[in-house]
Formats: C-alpha cells, sequence, structure tokens
C-alpha cells in the first residue's frame, strides 16, 4: 500500500470519530525501544525505519518528530511531500504539542492509543492540551486496524537461565523486591517492562528484536505474583518451576481486568516513564495509585558479583571477535571487495564462534566515510558501500551472550586520512579518557560529569547532540536505565556495580563520523575524611587505532593511559587468540 493510501485511510478513519489529528508514537504497550514487528505501526505508515520517532497526522498535513541520531536517515527514508521531518532538539523547532496548538482550534479532538504512550507522557499531554482546550481522545487506534497485512505476535518459547548465571535465583530477587514493597507500605506493584520481567524471573525470550525478553506483564503483591503470558510460550517444565514457586501464570490479555478489580484501600505502585496509560486508566477507583521509580529497575541496575564475573568474561570473548575482525580487515581491504553489509556480517561471524552467545544486542551500525555521520545508519543491500583505501569506517556492535551484554564502538583509518580526522578522533579520545578516568564523590550524578566528554571538543568549536553514556543490562537490553551520562538532568546518581557506555564523538556531515565506546563499571575507589569516592573500571577489551591519534594533542598521563589499556587488552587477548592475528595485536597494541 502506498504512503498517500495509507494516510488517505487514515484521515477517513479520523473524520468518522471526529478526530483532527493523531499521534502515532515508535513502541508498544511496553514502551519497548525495539517493538516487534507487530508494533511498528509507525514505520508502516511513514517509511521512516528509525527506533526513535513521532508520526502526526493532521487532516491535511503530516510530520515526523526525531532526535539528532536520525535526522539524516529521516530525510533519506520519508517522503517530503507528504510527511515534513521536524528536527527534534533543535532551538527553533517547535515541539509536538507546540506544533498542534499552532496547527489546531479549541475544542478540537486528538487521538492516541493510550496503550502505546507512558502515564508520564500522556498525563503531560492531557495536562498542556486541557490548558487550550484541545481534547485528547486515549482510544484512538485507527492507525492499527487499517495495516491489513499486519505481522503476528511472536510465538517463541521463553527458556529459564540457571542461577548460577544470574547470581540470585527468582525467589531471591522477588524477596528483594518485596522488601521495598514493605517499607513503603505497598500492596500491590505492576510492571509492563520486559526487562524488568525476564530479570526478575529468570527467564528470557526472543520477542523483541535484539532484547532476550517476551511480550508479559506482572504485578507483584505481599502474598503472590501473577505473570501474564501467552501461556503457549511457556514449557511444561518451566510453567511448572513457576508455578511450584508460587507465581501464578494467566492469559496476557488478563492483566488490565485485574487492575479493575484491586481491592479497597489497596495502594498500586506503577512507575509512570515505564508503563502504558493504558494501565493507569484500568485501575480500580478502589485503589490509590503511587507513581514513582521502578524498583526493579534500580535493583538490577547494580550487578551482583556473579554478574560482574561472567560480564568480565564476555568481554574477553567479545575482545576476541572483535581483534579477528580487526586484524582481517586491515588484512583484506586491498585483496577483496569488503562492504559494509559484508563487514557487518563478519564481524557476527566472529561473534558466533564465541560460547554463549546468542544474536547481535541491536542492529549493527557499519559505515564507511560519509555514512559515519548518520548516527544511526543502516547499511542495506539497497545503501550498501564498499570500503575501500583511505577513507574512515566506524563500526558500532555488540552481543548477546548468555553471561552478558555487549555494544563497542571502533573508528578506523583504512589507508590515509586528513589530519582534520586525526585531530578530531584525538579530541574525542581525550574525551573519552577523561570519562574512563574520572573520580569522583558518592552521589554524583552523570550529567555532573558528562562535561569531561565534551570538553575538549567545546574547546575547539565541536559537539555531539547524544548521550555520552548509557546503562547496559546483563543479558538484557542493551540501553539500559536508570542511570546515564548526558548533558540532561537525571537525578539518578551512579553507585557501584553500575555498568555504563562511555561514547563521546563527531560527525561531520558529507565527511565521517569518529565514535569511541567502551564499556565502563562504576567501582569505589578510595575512602578518605570527606567519605567515599567513585570511579570507573574500563570493561572493554579491543584495541584503538592509533594511525588516528596525533600524540602532540595528547597530555602524558593520557598517554600512559592509552599505552597501560592496550597492555592490558594484549596481556589479556594475546594468548586466547589465532596466531594469524596475534602479531598484529602485539603490533597495534606497542606504547605510543
Amino acid at each position: 500500500m502506498q504512503l498517500s493510501q495509507k494516510l488517505s485511510l487514515l484521515r477517513e478513519k479520523m473524520n468518522e470519530r471526529n478526530i483532527d489529528a493523531c499521534i502515532i508514537p515508535s513502541g508498544d504497550p511496553h514502551l519497548s525501544e525495539y517493538p516487534t514487528a507487530h508494533w511498528k505501526i509507525r514505520e508502516w505508515i511513514s517509511g521512516f525505519t528509525g527506533s526513535a520517532g513521532t508520526l502526526v497526522v493532521t487532516k491535511n498535513e503530516a510530520g515526523l518528530w526525531t532526535d539528532s541520531r536520525y535526522w539524516l536517515q529521516a530525510e533519506q527514508q520519508l517522503d517530503s511531500n507528504q510527511i515534513k521531518l521536524y528536527q527534534d532538539g533543535k532551538e527553533e523547532v517547535l515541539s509536538v504539542v507546540d506544533w498542534l496548538f499552532q496547527n489546531l482550534e479549541p475544542e478540537s479532538r486528538i487521538g492516541i492509543n493510550n496503550a502505546l504512550f507512558s502515564v508520564e507522557y500522556a498525563q503531560e499531554l492531557t495536562e498542556k492540551f486541557q490548558r487550550k482546550q484541545i481534547n485528547l481522545v486515549n482510544d484512538f487506534t485507527a492507525p492499527q486496524e487499517i495495516w491489513e497485512e499486519r505481522p503476528k505476535m511472536p510465538t517463541d518459547m521463553v527458556t529459564a537461565i540457571p542461577d548460577h548465571l544470574t547470581g540470585l535465583s527468582r525467589t531471591e530477587k522477588i524477596n528483594q523486591i518485596k522488601e521495598v514493597m514493605k517499607k513503603n507500605d505497598i500492596t500491590y506493584y505492576a510492571t509492563g517492562a520486559l526487562d524488568e520481567i525476564a530479570w526478575t524471573l529468570n527467564l528470557r525470550g526472543a520477542d523483541v528484536p535484539y532484547n532476550p525478553v517476551f511480550y508479559a506483564f506482572m504485578i507483584i503483591s505481599n502474598y503472590d505474583i501473577k505473570l501474564y503470558i501467552d501461556t503457549h510460550k511457556l514449557s511444561n517444565h518451566v510453567s511448572k518451576k513457576l508455578t511450584d514457586e508460587g507465581i501464578k501464570i494467566r492469559n496476557y490479555e488478563q492483566f488490565y481486568e485485574f487492575l479493575n478489580c484491586l481491592s479497597l484501600n489497596s495502594t498500586l505502585l506503577i512507575d509512570p516513564k515505564r508503563t502504558n496509560m493504558a494501565t493507569l486508566s484500568a485501575v480500580s477507583t478502589n485503589a490509590t495509585i503511587i507513581q514513582d521509580d521502578s524498583i526493579i529497575s534500580n535493583i538490577k541496575a547494580i550487578k551482583n558479583e556473579t554478574e560482574i564475573d561472567n560480564i568480565r568474561q564476555t568481554m574477553i570473548k567479545d575482545g576476541i571477535a572483535m581483534v579477528r575482525f580487526l586484524s582481517w580487515l586491515h588484512k583484506n581491504i586491498e585483496k577483496k571487495a569488503i562492504t559494509e553489509v559484508s563487514a557487518s556480517k563478519k564481524i557476527a561471524e566472529f561473534r558466533k564462534e564465541q560460547s554463549g552467545y546468542t544474536g547481535d544486542s541491536f542492529e549493527t551500525i557499519s559505515a564507511f566515510r560519509e555514512n559515519g555521520a548518520i548516527v544511526h545508519y543502516c547499511a542495506t543491500p539497497d545503501n550498501d558501500t564498499k570500503l575501500e583505501l583511505n577513507g574512515i569506517f566506524l563500526l558500532d556492535s555488540g552481543g548477546q551472550y548468555i553471561t552478558g551484554t555487549t555494544d563497542i564502538t571502533r573508528t578506523v583509518a583504512l589507508g590515509n586520512v586528513s589530519q582534520q580526522a586525526i585531530i578530531d578522533y584525538t579530541l574525542v579520545l581525550k574525551g573519552h579518557i577523561a570519562i574512563a578516568e574520572a573520580i569522583f564523590p558518592v552521589g554524583t550524578r552523570g550529567a555532573q560529569i558528562d562535561i569531561l566528554a565534551r570538553k575538549e571538543l567545546w574547546k575547539n568549536g565541536l559537539k555531539y547532540d547524544h548521550g555520552t553514556g548509557h546503562g547496559v543490562g546483563y543479558y538484557l537490553n542493551v540501553h539500559e536505565g536508570p542511570q546515564s551520562i548526558r548533558t540532561q538532568e537525571n537525578p539518578v546518581t551512579l553507585k557501584p556495580g553500575m555498568i555504563t557506555s562511555n561514547e563521546p564523538a563527531i560527525y561531520r556531515n558529507g565527511e565521517y563520523g569518529i565514535r569511541i565506546e567502551n564499556l565502563i563499571l562504576c567501582v569505589e575507589i578510595m575512602e578518605t575524611n570527606f567519605g567515599k569516592f567513585l570511579g570507573f573500571e574500563t570493561l572493554t577489551l579491543c584495541p584503538l587505532d592509533k594511525n588516528l591519534i596525533c600524540k602532540e594533542l595528547l597530555a602524558e598521563e593520557e598517554i600512559q593511559w592509552i599505552n597501560n589499556y592496550h597492555k592490558k587488552v594484549y596481556e589479556t587477548l594475546g594468548p586466547l587468540i589465532l596466531c594469524d592475528c596475534q602479531e598484529w595485536l602485539k603490533e597495534v597494541t606497542l606504547p605510543i
């Protein structure tokens, strides 16, 4: 179906219900970053495949809002004659709400499917629209109804992972959660966040691309746990184990029904950022609703000793795969045809040879020259670019292993590159080292150290618009909260056991992109009369490209950090890799 037909059908449905505009987000009822195909409604209508974006359709216009990571991609994918791109985050660009204010009259009606909006966002919209006498219609599902050949929901089976890999049993995790509930007089705790459910129950699935999770809701109370799921996804063995441990299995569709029957004087906790508005709307008026941060997210963000030990081992496996790939790339760039797509497939091949590997942790970004300036570039057979000498290649990739999740970016020079590129790379590297070496007091937030990554770039009139660091799950979502390192304020403090990415960057449109990403573990460094101080242990093991480093721009301690890091990489990985790339690794990790 053509875009014009989709928009025409949607507008017909809007007219039937007297809807003046509708808002179509990117997610599913669980607010997933990577929804299954069944829920890619915004993508199906607009043609834009980025993971973040909001489509707004009125009777006469349509616009798509997306952040800086996707501006170039959206320009390429959208039909600008029918859908206008709004570069969200630019000072001069109106937000979705302000644009609707400008384009709608008082008493207009805006349709949304409240199952696809977080409580926080839906409440914000309601409050703002009420001020302008604009009405929000919460049950508008026409965008999905016009999708005649909509893919079915996934039916993959759920699997259990053993306690010796998780460090804590289901019962131990549930008891931790219940202890927090008890302290705060909470009767029920509801969550639809898929990573929270998978972590709590030590289960994994394959419903969502790249994240080993499954579609379900969960309610924890003082006396039992209810799991709402397509029961066909549970084997008899898994079902019995859950039942034996006091977990009641219910049909997926019964979740909202239970909420409507909560008893008098009960209290229900939901995280407004991670819970859809349909959940809140379904809650019985008998219950008191508490909107607060997720208990589970706060617990699982701090990895236990078993998880940390396993992740360190996982980094060795992933490092071996990356070293083999980089060695292969440099040895074959002049000998055989290598493209962005074939390079992406090659790193996946090397990871597949590592024990415990189950798949990629996100869609690999394999970008050569100007494609690297597209922050979330995706190489396809239609836009596949050949890798050649005298250009910069950026590879952002990661793996899911039963012992952890990885995410790494390396930028490499293929042949000769400009002095400007070398300077850019070095400035990015200085910011990367500044984060890696940071020492800060307990109670520090990510926003307070983010400047360390950007300082050298800003001094030279350069910047990047995305965050410097995101949390990473344990054989779960590659993007995990609640912590972050970014300019935007986040009240969550950095704590020992949290794993975060460290990925400053620079992008020059039409030329190249440079990003250096390692995963870092927050650890306690020292305790003085002034209190405890924290820092980071770099977990990722993979050489940096010394050909892109301008030594003259580095301070002595930065040179020492690079040499120490490379020494660790070689001493850890050298004895474990094949002879054909052992010499290459030795050469590229020699001191600068």
